[in-house]
């Protein structure tokens, strides 16, 4: 198995990947010719396939492993794949895990971290939203757990979803430690449940893709739609109350422009947002420069808007 963050330009390689996207188009002279986006636990790969009628191509569609022979070239600093054989792998060629891209951090460890947290809560209606899914629901936690937090950008991998809500969280547990302003109780079980309904929003993997309601709702509908189910539930729950949190999952992405339908209005509203904002970006920048490895001036990113370059700092001689 050669998995993509190994690989080289000039090589000439034959494996096996999973065949994530398939799109068919034209070079400037009328040529047909397939994109492909191949995928590893590591990472993604573009692919091209050059003469897709040719007889070393065999049948096959998104989503399949697929076999491919080619050679690695570099376009625009970029790798890809000149993809001359391909053919469909039997299951017995291949392992699955090896394709999901995951967590490197225990999902189990961190799923007990982030239960202490909810444990912290102390007022009883907050505490039964927290109990409905994160310790009754075998079905939610499951899917929690092994769930990617994006289709792409940052932690578009399995766990990652339970790895953003933890970080968001122990962001949270510094605003409240350092803003006394804060409701502690609120504040840690809508950082809890702010992004619940990825779980919905986003198919699992390998497909890790929108599905209708992710299309149609979003994530953040979703989520507030699941709390009011957990609310409905738990006899006596104060309507002001239930308000707040659906507020904090509303307004978590703080801005019009990014998809939340309400900005933050009260403080645990906004800390949330900010939480939720500098985690994603942290992580952004985190998968972007390990990709990027060897390289210290990255060029300009169109997320951050300016030329990303690695710090100095391992190359101080202390």
């Amino acid at each position: 198995m050669r998995f993509i963050n190994t690989l080289h330009s000039g090589e000439i390689i034959r494996n096996i990947y999973l065949c994530k996207g398939k799109r068919s188009a034209e070079t400037r002279n009328g040529k047909p010719y397939d994109n492909l986006i191949l995928q590893d636990k590591t990472g993604t790969l573009d692919g091209k396939v050059w003469d897709p009628n040719s007889g070393g191509i065999a049948d096959y569609d998104e989503m399949d492993f697929i076999e491919v022979y080619g050679e690695v070239t570099s376009y625009n600093n970029t790798l890809q794949l000149n993809i001359k054989q391909i053919r469909k792998a039997y299951e017995d060629e291949y392992n699955p895990a090896d394709y999901m891209p995951t967590s490197e951090k225990s999902t189990d460890g961190m799923y007990q971290e982030l239960l202490a947290y909810g444990r912290q809560v102390k007022n009883p209606y907050l505490r039964q939203v927290i109990e409905y899914y994160f310790e009754k629901d075998e079905a939610f936690i499951k899917t929690f757990k092994g769930h990617s937090a994006a289709k792409s950008v940052h932690h578009g991998f399995a766990g990652g979803l339970l790895e953003h809500t933890l970080s968001v969280v122990k962001f949270c547990e510094y605003m409240v430690n350092a803003y006394p302003i804060l409701n502690k109780d609120l504040l840690y079980t809508a950082a809890m449940c702010h992004d619940m309904g990825k779980t919905k929003e986003l198919s699992a993997f390998p497909q890790n893709d929108y599905t209708d309601d992710g299309q149609l709702l979003g994530h953040i509908v979703i989520g507030v739609e699941m709390i009011g189910d957990a609310v409905r539930e738990i006899p006596g729950f104060p309507e002001k109350l239930a308000s707040e949190l659906k507020h904090c999952i509303v307004s978590h992405h703080g801005e019009f422009e990014y998809g939340s339908p309400k900005k933050p209005a009260i403080p645990e509203a906004f800390a949330l947002s900010f939480a939720d904002c500098t985690d994603a970006k942290m992580q952004t920048l985190t998968e972007i420069f390990k990709e990027k490895d060897g390289k210290d001036w990255l060029g300009y990113n169109r997320l951050f808007e300016t030329n990303l370059r690695r710090s100095s700092v391992g190359d101080v001689v202390k």
